[in-house]
C-alpha cells in the first residue's frame, strides 16, 4: 500500500536537545524562582526534592496505563506535598511556563528539518507524536522555527493523557489525519516508542538513529538512518 502519511517523533527528531539535557537543573530554578514570586516561600533544595517526588510518585500510577499527567500536575502534587495545597492555577501554569522557557534555551533545530519538511509538505500529509509532558512546549517550538504550517495534526502526550508506545496515542493522529496504519510511516529516535510503537500500531517504522540503542536491530525498523537529511529515500524505499 502507498504511503499517504508521514508521522514524526519531535525531540531528538525534528528538533535536537543539546548538553546531555542539562536544562533540567536551570529549568527547574526557573519554575523555583517564578514560584517564589508569587508567595511560595521554600528553598529551592526543598521545592527540587518534593517536585521528583511528586513526579516519580505520578509515573509509578501512569506507568501501567502509559499515561501522561500535564506537567501542571506535578508542581501541583510538589506544592502540596510542601503544604500548599490552595495555589491558584494560573500560578501552577506560571511555573510551567517558566520550566518551559528554560528548556527551550536547549533546544535547536535540526539543520535538515526545514528542506525536509517542505519537500514532504507537497506529497504527504504531516504529523507530529510527540511524548511531552508540557504540550504548550512543542507548539512553541513548531512556531518559533516555523514549522507548525507543515502539520496536519500535532498529538502531544500530555494534551491527551496517553504516551507513546501506547497505540492510542498514535490512533488519535491517523484519525485526525484521515489515514490508514498502512498508509503511514513513522520517523523516531527511540526504539520502544518509536519503533516498536509505531509497528505495533500497524505502521512502518523509520529509526532516526542519533545515538547508539539497545535492541535496535531486533526490533526491526523498515529502514534505518543517520539523520533527516536521509529520510527521502528512506519513505520510498519502506
Amino acid at each position: 500500500m502507498p504511503i499517504k502519511a508521514v508521522l514524526f517523533d519531535m525531540f531528538d527528531t525534528l528538533v535536537l536537545i543539546e548538553k546531555n539535557h542539562a536544562f533540567y537543573s536551570i529549568s527547574m530554578k526557573r519554575a523555583h524562582n517564578f514560584l517564589v514570586k508569587n508567595g511560595v516561600d521554600v528553598q529551592f533544595s526543598s521545592f527540587r526534592a518534593a517536585y521528583i517526588k511528586a513526579r516519580d510518585d505520578l509515573y509509578v500510577k501512569a506507568d501501567e496505563k502509559l499515561e501522561e499527567p500535564h506537567f501542571n500536575k506535578r508542581i501541583s502534587n510538589a506544592l502540596e506535598n510542601l503544604g500548599y495545597s490552595n495555589v491558584e492555577n494560573n500560578v501552577v501554569a506560571g511555573a510551567t511556563n517558566a520550566f518551559c522557557e528554560g528548556f527551550m534555551e536547549y533546544v535547536r533545530i535540526d539543520d535538515h528539518t526545514k528542506d525536509v519538511l517542505e519537500k514532504l509538505h507537497d506529497v504527504y500529509k504531516l504529523g507530529v507524536v510527540s511524548n511531552f509532558a508540557i504540550p504548550e512546549c512543542v507548539d512553541e517550538l513548531l512556531q518559533k522555527y516555523g514549522l507548525e504550517k507543515f502539520f496536519d495534526v500535532v498529538v502531544v502526550s500530555g494534551a491527551v493523557n496517553k504516551r507513546k508506545p501506547s497505540p492510542e496515542i498514535f490512533q488519535k493522529a491517523l484519525s485526525e489525519m484521515g489515514v490508514s496504519a498502512e498508509e503511514t510511516v513513522f520517523v523516531g529516535d527511540t526504539v520502544d516508542a518509536d519503533v516498536i510503537g509505531a509497528k505495533a500500531a500497524g505502521m512502518k517504522s523509520i529509526f532516526i538513529e542519533r545515538r547508539v540503542q539497545k535492541d535496535a536491530e531486533h526490533a526491526c525498523p523498515n529502514q534505518t538512518i543517520k539523520g533527516l537529511s536521509e529520510l527521502l529515500d528512506a519513505i520510498k524505499n519502506c
